[in-house]
């Protein structure tokens, strides 16, 4: 079988990190499966929506991408250069300083939760506001030990460790799905009282992810030796590094609260269909984007930034592995994804209805798949070259565009709907996937002037597309052809020939495929 090019070292740490991200995902849809039977898209689900989404601040201001961004770049060069001891330093001084910021803001967030609820859904009856608050108040903690996880996690990828920090997730899954076993199966709770322990569930999750990583980080490390110390060798540069990602990270968060304040604004069930919808538009790039952009990053650091053409290959290798897997998985939402909502999610309190307005809300997110995924790439070969501020200020850009496009489609789209809930959801969906690809475009332009010409290939990705669009067609033609079914059965019958024809059709074109050509005509302008 035809098989996406070898990317060494990159190529098996996407491999590790897609492996622990989709034991994660698989458990997070089982989840959901069970979330939608439990609370469908009542008020507890939209309560529940909120509250992860409230707290996430500090997952989004101190997590992943900003620690990707400021400290495995340096951490890397250390370990690269046999600089032990400095790299111990300087991972024990960014975690004190982590530890202080994420303990400060966790507290400030337990006392301000009840206006936060208040200014955010102004809508919602006290009842629902103040269910809203509690979930806030518990799921604070949690987003604080998250941004500890985030710090294991950058000095496992630095060190090619990749599987253990990707499939710890799969432990708070494992935690969330106990609590609603044990309070909706055996101990019988109403729906409050189990969304409540849902969030203890939650808490509990999140310490056994970053427990079960320190072990391997410690053995890294040969010990921690914690620290505030601005002096230690790499952390001014860190920090340095790191403002002009938080702040582009504080923007998108402000958008993240002001997409939930939208959402309460719209036809009731629309955050919960929101949050169902970015399950499976977060799986793609959870499992291709994040997967390839993670494992490249520290190859890309190691590598001289004044090897533009190496620089320009890795980069058009990554794009075009990314399309591979994000061109078929837009196609086949948009055509195929009431198939797979439903395939996941239909069940218990969790309707007809709720699958077609999900599906829609879907289709809009998918359009911007291919080009958020791909911006994980981009902004991966910035961060190598010490660059924090182009993605930045093209985040920005990124933000705005999709809040002005959000705002103007969600009303309209509100008086459409399907038993009882609207689409107002899928305007937001359709600023974000605009947006997107404006932040794609950028980030292509400004890396083109720092290492050269780069990209996917036109013809690759037209023979791609081609393979998807054939394969969604024999996908919808079966679905038309054999009778009605349950939904698990119809989802084995059209989702599988999906990916037979598009692996059959599109992996010889990916492997023959070029990217764009980087010469010595191709310079910095």
């Amino acid at each position: 079988m035809s098989h996406v090019p070898d990317g060494g070292p990159g190529q098996g740490g996407a491999s590790r990190v897609g492996a622990g991200i989709l034991l994660s995902r698989l458990l997070g849809f089982l989840r959901d499966r069970i979330f939608a039977f439990y609370f469908g898209s009542s008020d507890y689900a939209d309560a529940w929506g909120a509250a992860l989404r409230l707290p996430n601040v500090l997952r989004n201001l101190l997590g992943e991408g900003t620690l990707s961004a400021s400290m495995i770049p340096i951490y890397a060069r250390y370990v690269e250069d046999g600089e032990e001891e400095a790299a111990r330093r300087f991972a024990g001084a960014v975690l004190g300083l982590l530890a202080a910021v994420a303990g400060v803001m966790t507290l400030v967030g337990v006392a301000l939760a009840p206006w936060m609820v208040a200014v955010f859904f102004p809508r919602w009856t006290p009842e629902k506001q103040a269910l809203t608050t509690t979930l806030v108040r518990i799921l604070f903690p949690m987003s604080g030990i998250f941004v500890l996880s985030a710090w294991a996690m950058g000095v496992l990828d630095s060190h090619r460790r990749f599987f253990v920090s990707y499939a710890a997730p799969a432990l708070w899954n494992v935690a969330l799905i106990a609590a609603m076993v044990m309070g909706g199966m055996f101990w019988g709770l109403g729906q409050r009282d189990l969304v409540v322990l849902l969030a203890w569930g939650a808490l509990a999750g999140g310490a056994a992810q970053f427990l079960v990583q320190l072990p391997f980080v410690l053995h890294h490390l040969g010990g921690l030796r914690l620290s505030m110390g601005r002096d230690v060798p790499g952390v001014r540069e860190a920090v340095r590094n790191f403002v002009p990602v938080v702040s582009a990270r504080g923007v998108v968060n402000l958008s993240g609260w002001f997409e939930v304040f939208l959402a309460g604004l719209l036809a009731p069930g629309a955050v919960a269909v929101m949050r169902y919808a970015q399950t499976f538009y977060m799986l793609p790039i959870s499992l291709f984007g994040i997967s390839i952009a993670a494992s490249e990053l520290p190859e890309l650091s190691r590598l001289d930034a004044r090897t533009r053409e190496a620089l320009a290959g890795r980069v058009s290798l990554a794009l075009r592995r990314v399309a591979y897997f994000l061109i078929p998985s837009t196609v086949g939402y948009l055509l195929l994804g009431d198939v797979v909502v439903a395939a996941l999610f239909q069940t218990g309190a969790f309707g007809e209805a709720e699958t077609l307005v999900t599906w829609g809300v879907l289709g809009a997110f998918a359009l911007g798949l291919p080009a958020t995924a791909s911006s994980r790439a981009l902004s991966s070969a910035f961060y190598a070259l010490r660059d924090t501020r182009t993605p930045a200020r093209v985040a920005y850009l990124r933000v705005g565009l999709s809040l002005v496009l959000g705002v103007a489609l969600m009303f309209p789209l509100d008086r459409l709907g399907v038993g009882g809930l609207h689409l107002g959801a899928a305007g937001l969906a359709l600023g974000g996937a605009g947006a997107a690809w404006l932040e794609y475009a950028l980030l292509r332009r400004g890396l083109r002037r720092r290492i050269g010409r780069h990209g996917p290939g036109v013809m690759p990705v037209l023979r791609m597309g081609g393979a998807a669009a054939l394969a969604a067609a024999v996908g919808v033609g079966i679905q038309l052809i054999l009778p009605p079914a349950h939904p698990l059965l119809v989802a084995l019958e059209t989702l599988v020939p999906f990916g037979v024809v598009y692996l059959g059709m599109a992996g010889r074109g990916l492997r023959a495929g070029s990217a764009e050509p980087s010469g010595p005509g191709t310079g910095r302008r």
